[in-house]
């Protein structure tokens, strides 16, 4: 099943149930998907439509990081649920030792030895591991780390 008919079904599911929140989440979805839709003029993959979510995702938790220092803990929270609704429908993360192993690999193939060429490091990182839920953050705190 695509991501897409997941998606449709898990809503009708919300709507029977009258789960509002995910309704909201997965219609926040299904928007965002068809805005990229638009924007590159084709239908999305499912690796396409896990890079929209893991923005979405991203957002979010600028969002709750916001929220958190304005006192608004009941906003946080419901940002909260939305990321943990969101990534159920992202593939599982890579674990810290997954993506130090990617790193380690990608620096012997580049024979990266300086910070001056973490960039590329970074790139190539980010090609190996499209399509999964990674956060380019941890990402690039590992290369650093390394290349110091």
């Amino acid at each position: 099943m695509s991501l897409h008919d997941r998606l449709t079904e898990d809503l009708k599911l919300a709507m029977k149930a009258r789960d509002q929140l995910r309704m909201d989440v997965i219609r926040m979805i299904k928007a965002a998907v068809m805005n990229r839709e638009l924007e590159v003029k084709k239908d999305l993959d499912d690796v396409e439509m896990s890079r929209v979510m893991t923005t979405m995702i991203k957002q979010r938790r600028e969002s709750v990081e916001q929220f958190e220092k304005g006192n608004r803990a009941e906003l946080a929270a419901k940002e909260r649920q939305e990321i943990t609704i969101l990534e159920s429908y992202l593939p599982p993360a890579l674990s810290l030792d997954q993506l130090s192993t990617v790193v380690d690999l990608v620096i012997q193939e580049t024979g990266a030895r300086s910070l001056k060429e973490m960039g590329a490091v970074m790139k190539a990182v980010m090609v190996r591991v499209a399509g999964q839920s990674v956060d380019g953050k941890q990402i690039s705190d590992l290369v650093r780390a390394k290349l110091q």
